[in-house]
């Protein structure tokens, strides 16, 4: 069946079906993927205490001395690193397993790491072992360091061009939701009581569990199909999919040319077409510019001081008067300010942009730890309703940091790098950003005993050299083609641009992802190869 004005009247009813199917997608993989991140790092705060109890009970059970508190502190802060050093090895896997297995089977096969880290810690406490915790921590940091890479990439490939950057955006309103809801769950009045902190720390195999059930029914994602595995028609039907039933022509075409772009490239250079290495990403001289780019913001993401911010915030809440045991309660505020920031964020990145919302926010920030920093040290002088403003501030940074860096960080390596190299730029990307939280974590009680209230001063800088970074060097992606996106890469960074036989697609693609611009699998199967030809 051709796409003909005939069938006009049967297209008008395919977007909702289209924005149906994408959307359960979304949900069912999102949900296992960066939601998990969220609610892994959340959930680990309410029960501290407990199990460093658990902690010194047990080594007194062994050798019949209790732990002295910074020995005890030592332990805790094993569990607490496992948790980035097992994201750094899952994002360091996320490259190999995405081109080995796919986008979706990785997810899928990256909730093994959070049954088996579910199981140690439910059966830590009947074993009388700490140990098992550790392991369980480093498992789950395992699976939260390949769903942070596997789902960015996943989306950014099965969105139309239109609603790329909402689709890709939304790990990001999961990683808040699971913020929230770890929150939520981390009540005294819901698992966070003494005897349920097991159950609270592997709760989150129940969302990897609908993910386990729900994604095998979506397709996989239509470029790997046919960049990588060469299957022109298991990309037809899955683009048709999440197209409303048929595939659109102007977007198959633009990923038959890159398919054919990478096939000469590989041609040239006298290898097979490959996924890229991290290493062969670093000695490209032409993808220096958005290599750098990558790696600047995403170790910024880490570094801004978000996460500190929060565990800055019971001495705020305190300080402010508020009674210790009603903190929890306020805190939840805090994963709420950022849900609201990713959704708001959400709605407007198509409308904004990437670079708007990026600058932008670390802009804000800026501007809010300034603040910060007067309030805390008037606040130290006992000047009158400084703890109020801290407050203040300690939520319009959180927003901040949940409108634009929170959220396109993760999608830039899906929009500025191809197929072949956009895997390795996401391992690069990720590993980089586990270490910066690694670091963070080590170094921030060691800043602000040192620093005190100038603990936040660190994090402005980061915050303003990094809107000023991106600034210079990021060009705008929203509604632009790969080779658009790199000529603008050359130009900002003053490169000559290169006369390549890469045809680029022409600008009118932009505006023709529709649901009605659509053909048949006969159609792109006998079409779509004359055309790439008459494009060289």
């Amino acid at each position: 069946m051709n796409s003909t004005g005939d069938n006009e009247p049967e297209e008008t009813s395919k977007p909702s079906g289209s924005a149906r199917t994408l959307a359960l997608t979304v949900c069912s993989a999102a949900i296992g993927g960066t939601f998990q991140y969220g609610y892994n790092i959340s959930i680990i705060n309410s029960p501290t205490r407990y199990i460093q109890g658990f902690i010194n009970d047990t080594y007194m059970e062994r050798w019949g001395t209790a732990l002295d508190t910074p020995q005890v502190t030592l332990v805790w802060t094993l569990i607490v690193s496992a948790f980035p050093m097992g994201g750094l090895l899952g994002a360091l896997l996320a490259g190999p397993m995405s081109v080995r297995f796919g986008r979706k089977k990785s997810l899928l096969l990256n909730n093994f790491f959070l049954f088996v880290g579910a199981v140690f810690v439910l059966t830590s406490r009947l074993a009388k072992a700490f140990e098992m915790i550790i392991l369980a921590r480093f498992l789950v940091g395992m699976n939260s360091g390949v769903s942070m890479n596997v789902q960015p990439m996943y989306f950014g490939e099965s969105a139309p061009k239109h609603l790329r950057g909402a689709v890709a955006f939304s790990s990001a309103v999961f990683t808040a939701f699971g913020i929230f809801l770890g929150q939520v769950v981390g009540l005294t009045e819901v698992l966070g009581a003494e005897p349920l902190w097991p159950y609270l720390l592997a709760s989150n195999a129940l969302p990897g569990l609908i993910q386990l059930v729900t994604l095998p029914w979506f397709p996989e994602s239509p470029r790997y199909l046919l960049i990588d595995k060469g299957d022109r028609e298991g990309c037809v039907q899955a683009l048709g999919r999440l197209r409303g039933g048929e595939a659109p022509v102007l977007e198959m075409e633009e990923m038959l040319q890159e398919q054919q772009q990478q096939m000469s490239a590989a041609l040239n250079s006298g290898s097979a077409a490959s996924a890229k290495t991290p290493w062969s990403l670093f000695k490209n001289s032409n993808l220096r510019s958005q290599l750098w780019t990558v790696m600047f913001a995403s170790s910024a993401m880490m570094l801004c001081g978000n996460d500190s911010i929060y565990f800055y915030a019971s001495y705020i809440f305190l300080e402010a008067g508020i009674p210790p045991e009603k903190i929890q309660y306020v805190t939840i505020g805090t994963g709420a300010s950022e849900l609201t920031a990713a959704i708001l964020s959400n709605l407007l990145i198509e409308r904004v942009g990437r670079r708007y919302l990026l600058i932008g926010g670390y802009s804000l920030m800026t501007s809010w730890g300034i603040v910060f920093t007067v309030a805390l040290t008037l606040q130290s002088r006992n000047v009158a309703g400084m703890a109020y403003l801290s407050m203040i501030c300690v939520f319009s940074y959180i927003l901040s940091f949940g409108l634009g860096p929170a959220g396109v960080t993760g999608i830039l390596p899906a929009e500025i790098f191809d197929q072949a190299a956009r895997p390795a730029a996401y391992m690069v990307a990720g590993s980089l950003m586990w270490i910066s939280l690694f670091l963070i974590g080590m170094l921030f009680p060691f800043i602000v005993n040192g620093l005190g209230n100038f603990c936040f001063l660190p994090f402005l800088a980061v915050c303003l050299v990094s809107a000023v970074f991106l600034g210079l060097t990021l060009p705008e992606t929203k509604g632009k083609t790969l080779a658009q996106i790199t000529a603008e890469f050359e130009r900002k960074n003053g490169r000559k641009m290169r006369e390549t036989p890469d045809r680029q697609v022409d600008e009118p693609l932009q505006n023709h992802y529709q649901l009605g611009k659509a053909c048949s699998f006969t159609t792109l199967t006998h079409d779509a190869d004359p055309d790439i030809k008459n494009g060289d």
